[in-house]
């Protein structure tokens, strides 16, 4: 019997994959073997979820992989043209990230509200500086993004006594739609970007919704680097037109170190690191094990991604 071809394009550490041990065929790519490999492979894992190597190599007609499985919950970085209009199946890791980065922004928010980072600027010169801080409790909340994320940030600020409006693509029960978004931006506290990277988010906040913001209100974008116009905010926070900003994504990664980010004044950079708890790479291995032994038995797979919309539909 032939085994099925996997194809996994590298990051280190490499995946366990321990239970599919003589049910599969496994072969590694980078981003310069990918091309000639992906043709002969019949599911590719994308380990290495920051490469936009897919994207590049991906072939048009002829012979491709049935499934494509990022082990990450945006899909910007694989999909292209000819991925979007083939039959192949695409799923991501939906469900890993939702509860720890909920407790990051959860955290963002606390230590923002308490001035922690000043604080801990202050141990550092030896200053004895007293100051108040914001209640958290009795605050506003805007969640940009109402995916799993997004709905996960929502409920861990509810539960802090913040009041919390959820944004998505559409208007629904419990979810206001884009038209919403400026007159719920113009009382927000809190701006929390947790939407998936498409054609309509990128670049949404611009200097005109960093402008509609009132000045006390901060913003924290743990979604797709994307989203935001990096000058504008970085214009906001020196016009102190909003209070402060936390960033864990950026347009480029890793953050040059002569990026003015570094130093801008209000902002809380952080390394893309929000959804990465311990044993997290362990996790996304066991969720593509368990899709594989689903996919190898003919039946239907969680997390299908819609490739013309970029995002897993039904929330």
């Amino acid at each position: 019997m032939t085994l099925p071809t996997l194809l996994v394009l590298d990051a280190d550490p490499l995946p366990r994959l321990g239970r599919l041990t003589g049910r599969v065929r496994v072969e590694h790519a980078d981003a310069s073997t990918l091309a000639g490999l992906l043709p002969a492979a019949d599911v590719l894992l994308v380990w290495d979820f920051a490469s936009h190597a897919v994207r590049e190599a991906w072939p048009g007609e002829g012979p491709r992989p049935r499934w494509v499985h990022t082990a990450s919950a945006g899909v910007d970085h694989l999909l292209c043209p000819e991925l979007a209009v083939s039959d192949t199946v695409v799923t991501n890791a939906r469900g890993i990230f939702d509860r720890p980065i909920a407790e990051y922004v959860a955290a963002l928010v606390l230590a923002l509200a308490k001035d922690l980072p000043r604080t801990l600027a202050l141990q550092r010169e030896r200053t004895w500086r007293h100051r108040e801080s914001r209640k958290v409790a009795g605050t506003r909340a805007v969640v940009v993004g109402s995916g799993p994320i997004g709905r996960a940030v929502s409920g861990t600020l509810t539960a802090l006594g913040v009041t919390t409006a959820l944004v998505g693509r559409t208007a629904r029960a419990g979810v206001h739609g884009p038209d919403d978004l400026d007159r719920l931006l113009a009382r927000a506290d809190w701006v929390i970007a947790a939407a998936p990277l498409t054609s309509s988010t990128r670049g949404m906040f611009d200097a005109r919704r960093f402008g509609v913001m009132q000045p006390s209100a901060h913003f924290v974008n743990v979604g797709r680097g994307q989203l935001v116009v990096q000058d504008a905010l970085a214009q906001a926070l020196r016009r102190r037109w909003i209070a402060g900003a936390a960033l864990d994504v950026f347009e480029t990664e890793p953050l040059a170190p002569d990026s003015p980010l570094w130093d801008l004044p209000g902002l809380v950079v952080s390394p893309h690191m929000s959804g990465d708890t311990v044993g997290w790479r362990d996790e996304l291995g066991e969720q593509f094990v368990e899709l594989y032994e689903l996919w190898a038995a003919g039946q239907p797979l969680p997390n299908v991604v819609d490739k013309q919309r970029g995002y897993v539909p039904g929330h």
